[in-house]
Order: C-alpha cells, then sequence, then structure tokens
C-alpha cells in the first residue's frame, strides 16, 4: 500500500513522501500537529484507542516512524450496531534534519494522544582563535 503525504514547510522536520509497507491490516493515517519553540518540535499525534504497550517510535538514520496498532474495540453483553472506529495500523513517518538531537527526543501517550518532544541542537557558540606573531 502507497500513501503520499503532504511536505511540512518546517526546516526541523518534514514527512517521508512514501509509506511502501505490505500488511493485511488497515494502515491509518493519524493526524498530526506541528508546533514549534526555541527549543524544540512537538509532534501532537492522535492515536484514540492505542495501548502504550502497542506504539513502536524508531528512528533509523534520518527517519522517524510512529506506528500503534489498535485493536477492535469491544464491550462485553453488547452487540455492535454501527462502528466508525475500526481497528488497524497507525503510521506515519518523518525526515529529520541535523537540527534535531536524536539523543534527546522524548515521547508520553496520555488519553490517546502521543506527544514527541524533538529538542533542537544547541548552536555552537563562535570559537575566536587568536593569532600570534611566528
Amino acid at each position: 500500500m502507497t500513501q503520499t503525504q503532504e511536505g511540512l514547510t518546517k526546516s526541523c522536520c518534514t514527512t517521508d513522501q512514501t509509506t511502501t509497507e505490505k500488511t493485511t491490516e488497515e494502515v491509518l493515517n493519524p493526524r498530526v500537529d506541528i508546533s514549534e519553540t526555541n527549543e524544540a518540535l512537538i509532534l501532537t499525534v492522535d492515536m484514540p484507542g492505542v495501548a502504550e504497550e502497542d506504539v513502536d517510535i524508531t528512528l533509523h538514520k534520518q527517519v522517524l516512524t510512529i506506528e500503534a496498532k489498535k485493536t477492535e474495540c469491544t464491550h462485553e453483553g453488547v452487540n455492535p450496531y454501527y462502528v466508525e472506529h475500526s481497528a488497524g495500523l497507525y503510521q506515519r513517518r518523518f525526515k529529520l534534519t541535523e537540527e534535531v538531537d536524536r539523543d534527546g527526543i522524548d515521547a508520553t501517550l496520555k488519553d490517546g494522544v502521543l506527544r514527541l518532544t524533538l529538542p533542537k541542537v544547541k548552536a555552537e557558540a563562535a570559537q575566536k582563535i587568536k593569532v600570534m606573531t611566528a
């Protein structure tokens, strides 16, 4: 299955253009908000119905991949009449630039919302080199 994703205008992070994973599960494209502070980029990913142990976040080279398996929501003693919340695999990929501190990435999941903090690399101060007479 191939999904083309829109590019982002942020300088530190862009969506990966294609997803070509073969799976029998429905691939769900979760909605993502990206905000920026002076210190970090913040990705807020909507993934309702996902448990913490079903979230898999990997960083390989420059690609940050977010995947989560969503299982069917069942209620004991109740037969579903109409269901819009399907099971499937949430999946998004982002290509990071060198401006992101890969060792400092942090993720939390609360109430179906995954929040990733991608700290920016601290800018190095210019170093003054003293010239001496030979």
